[in-house]
C-alpha cells in the first residue's frame, strides 16, 4: 500500500482507513453525512493525492492531446481546464481525465489513480508524434477544498485572487508561504472549491495551513464515502461504475465533451460520430426512488412486469435527499424523464422514476 504525503494527518484524526487502489486512505472520519453536510453547507477539505498527474510538453503536445482526447484542446487557453476522456480505439473509454493549460506547449493532464498504470501506458504507446510525456503522479500531493465557503477560507493563504476565479480556471500562486502551487477551480461536489497541487516536499505545511485558514468556518476533513455521495447527488461519472471501457462517452452523456469539429480527429471519431448519428441502444440514466430502498451497483433495472431493461451503475442514499438515488443503463426508449422503472432490491421491484440531473441542487 502506497501512503501520501498526508496520510499521518489522517490517523492522527482517527479516520478509518482502507486500501484503495493501492493506496492507504481516509474512507470516513466523523461519518459519511456529517462529512456530506459540511462540504454542503461549509467546507471541507479531501486528501487527493492519489490521483495521476502527466506533463505533456514540447511543439507535438497539442498534436498528441489532440490525437487521444475526445474533447477538442484548441479551444484552451492558457489557465484554462477542460474536462474529457480517452477513446480506447474500440468504441469504449480508457478513462475520463482533465487537461490544464500551462502554455501552447505545456499541459497537464490529471487522471484517475485506479487508471494510473494504464493511463501511462496508453499514453506512451499512442505518442506516434514524439511529445514529451513525464509521469509525475508520485511526487505530486494534490488536496481538493470544497464548499461554499472553500475558497473565502483559502483566500487567506495567498495574495492572488482566488475567491473570484472562474470554474474550470487555474493559477500558480504562492500560497500558504509555497511558490508555484497551483490552485484550481475544477470540483467533484458540486458546491464549490478548489483544488491545490504541491509538491510532496511541502504538502504537510500546506495541509497544515488549510486546516488553520479554515478553522473559523468548522472545516471538516472528508474521506472517500462522502467525496461518492457528493458527486452521485451531482451525477458525476466515476470510472468503473457508469463509465468503462465498454461504454463510449456518447451512451454515457458525455455528447458534450465529443467534439466534432475540424481538426479533432482523435481516436475513434468515426465510430463516434456513426453512434451519434445513427442512434444508441442504451444511456447512462438517473433515476430517484419512489419506494423506501438503496440502489446498489449491479441492482436490476426493470419494467413493472420484471423484464429487465438495464443495471444501476452507482447508487446510494442521499445524504441531503433522504432518497434513494441512483444512475444506471437503460435501453432505448425507455430513458425519457418522468418514466416509471424499478430497482429490484432483495427479489423485489421498487418503484422510481427517470429524473433529470442533478439530483441536488444547492
Amino acid at each position: 500500500m502506497k501512503n501520501t504525503a498526508f496520510t499521518s494527518f489522517h490517523e492522527t484524526m482517527g479516520a478509518k482507513m482502507i486500501p484503495f487502489v493501492g493506496f492507504n486512505m481516509p474512507v470516513t472520519f466523523e461519518g459519511v453525512n456529517a462529512e456530506h453536510e459540511a462540504v454542503r453547507k461549509s467546507v471541507g477539505v479531501f486528501d487527493v493525492s492519489h490521483m495521476g498527474e502527466f506533463w505533456v510538453k514540447g511543439p507535438k503536445a497539442f498534436e498528441f492531446i489532440q490525437k487521444v482526447s475526445t474533447n477538442d484542446v484548441a479551444k484552451l487557453s492558457d489557465g484554462k481546464i477542460q474536462y474529457t476522456c480517452f477513446p480506447n480505439g474500440k468504441g469504449g473509454i480508457v478513462d475520463d481525465f482533465l487537461v490544464y493549460r500551462i502554455n501552447s506547449e505545456t499541459y497537464l493532464l490529471v487522471v484517475n489513480a485506479a487508471n494510473i498504470e494504464k493511463d501511462w501506458a496508453w499514453c506512451n504507446e499512442q505518442n506516434s508524434m514524439g511529445a514529451d510525456l513525464y509521469n509525475a503522479s508520485d511526487e505530486i500531493a494534490q488536496l481538493a477544498v470544497q464548499g461554499p465557503l472553500a475558497l473565502k477560507a483559502m483566500q487567506k493563504l495567498t495574495s492572488a485572487n482566488v475567491v473570484d476565479m472562474e470554474h474550470y480556471t487555474f493559477q500558480k500562486v504562492d500560497f500558504a508561504g509555497i511558490k508555484d502551487v497551483i490552485v484550481s477551480t475544477t470540483g467533484y461536489t458540486g458546491s464549490g472549491g478548489c483544488e491545490i497541487y504541491i509538491d510532496n516536499k511541502n504538502a504537510a505545511k500546506v495541509y497544515e495551513a488549510v486546516l488553520k485558514a479554515g478553522e473559523e468556518f468548522e472545516i471538516k476533513p472528508i474521506g472517500l464515502a462522502a467525496r461518492d455521495t457528493l458527486r452521485l447527488e451531482m451525477g458525476f461519472c466515476l470510472y468503473g461504475n457508469d463509465i468503462d471501457d465498454y461504454t463510449s462517452p456518447i451512451e454515457a452523456g458525455l455528447g458534450w465533451i465529443t467534439k466534432f469539429v475540424d481538426g479533432n480527429d482523435f481516436i475513434d471519431r468515426e465510430y463516434m460520430a456513426n453512434l451519434k448519428a445513427e442512434g444508441i441502444s442504451k444511456k447512462l440514466t438517473a433515476f430517484k426512488m419512489l419506494d423506501k430502498g438503496i440502489p446498489r451497483q449491479h441492482y436490476e433495472i426493470c419494467e413493472a412486469n420484471g423484464d429487465v431493461i438495464g443495471e444501476v451503475t452507482s447508487g446510494t442514499m442521499s445524504p441531503m435527499l433522504k432518497i434513494g438515488i441512483g444512475m444506471g443503463y437503460i435501453k432505448t426508449g425507455l430513458y425519457k424523464i418522468d418514466t416509471e422503472v424499478f430497482i429490484r432490491i432483495r427479489n423485489k421491484l421498487l418503484q422510481a422514476r427517470v429524473v433529470k440531473l442533478p439530483f441536488y441542487k444547492g
